[in-house]
């Protein structure tokens, strides 16, 4: 069976996504493009009508980068990973906290040998909308439902899940403590928590001066997540909550010479470099358009660190 195509988002409507809605159009079977979002509304109804895309509003934007992380072959394999040193099939209630457009939750529903239900939580109206929708359309809404929620004050009974999913959310919470609390409170005891998400200290990607690289690293650290080095705490943080370690998966995720998992995120974080405060409106263009040009001459680099935890309530 071949494999589904990888779907994306587009952010801007200049030289970069005129380049991958050619190959998109090019390549059907390889590449599909979920939607284009660009600031200015006129601009953005005339890319949509010129290349036949929808137009995105922001939060569609980034629905579908949530959407193209997870569906790549990389991502999907990780989360497999994880799910699987869970036990995962043999829980009856599972609880998926920071939910997105339900990556993680439609996986495990979507799971043969899985029998149960998986809740998630978000705390965005818009993504939870996202993630019912996609279940829908995944065949999975029997198994897997989506509410409105705070990972931080779950609306939940003491003991009332088998299982917990963190996926990409730890990063980005103020508290992770509290919401690992959270987790252990709404898990009935030996339940299995699984947490994964990106060391974003360690994020980085090429550029040829290597002062502008650490100026760009640090900015785009700075935009994305509030946490960038809290995998290296969960040990001490999961114990703390209350959780045995039971195993962890560690990954390197890198591109090198050509662009291929983080192809799809550049222009995103093209557009959120500048809420760090720390670039000018230019330079994430200039960042982008080097990255771009890299990878057209073989010379790019991207790499991230990766972690997957699985612990046991005690």
């Amino acid at each position: 069976m071949a494999d589904a195509p990888v779907r994306f988002g587009l952010i801007g409507g200049g030289w970069r996504a005129e380049f991958f809605t050619r190959i998109a159009a090019a390549m059907p079977d390889r590449f599909e493009i979920a939607g284009v979002h660009l600031r200015d509304p006129e601009k953005a109804a005339a890319f949509g009508a010129r290349w036949r895309l929808p137009v995105c509003d922001t939060l569609e934007a980034l629905a579908a980068r949530f959407e193209a992380r997870g569906r790549h072959p990389v991502f999907s394999r990780m989360l497999g990973h994880y799910l699987e040193a869970m036990d995962i099939d043999a829980a009856s209630a599972v609880l998926d906290l920071g939910c997105g457009t339900g990556i993680a939750a439609r996986r495990i529903a979507a799971r043969r040998q899985f029998a149960g239900t998986v809740v998630g939580i978000d705390r965005s109206p818009y993504l939870v909308a996202a993630a019912h929708h996609l279940a829908r359309d995944d065949g999975v809404a029997d198994h897997a439902e989506f509410r409105v929620g705070d990972a931080g004050r779950i609306d939940t009974a003491d003991g009332a899940y088998d299982a917990v999913v963190a996926h990409t959310l730890l990063s980005h919470v103020d508290d992770p403590r509290s919401v690992l609390g959270e987790a252990a409170r709404v898990l009935r005891a030996g339940g299995m928590l699984g947490v994964f998400d990106g060391d974003y200290a360690s994020l980085t990607f090429g550029h040829p001066d290597p002062d502008m690289a650490r100026r760009y690293d640090d900015a785009l650290v700075r935009s994305i997540v509030t946490g960038p080095r809290v995998m290296r705490q969960l040990p001490r943080l999961l114990q703390t909550a209350g959780f045995e370690l039971t195993s962890s998966l560690a990954y390197v995720v890198a591109d090198v010479g050509t662009a291929d998992v983080w192809a799809s995120a550049i222009d995103t974080y093209r557009r959120l470099m500048p809420q760090a405060g720390v670039v000018t409106e230019a330079d994430p263009d200039a960042w982008a358009d080097q990255l771009q040009q890299d990878a057209a001459a073989g010379v790019f680099f991207g790499s991230c660190n990766y972690y997957a935890y699985v612990a046991r309530r005690t």
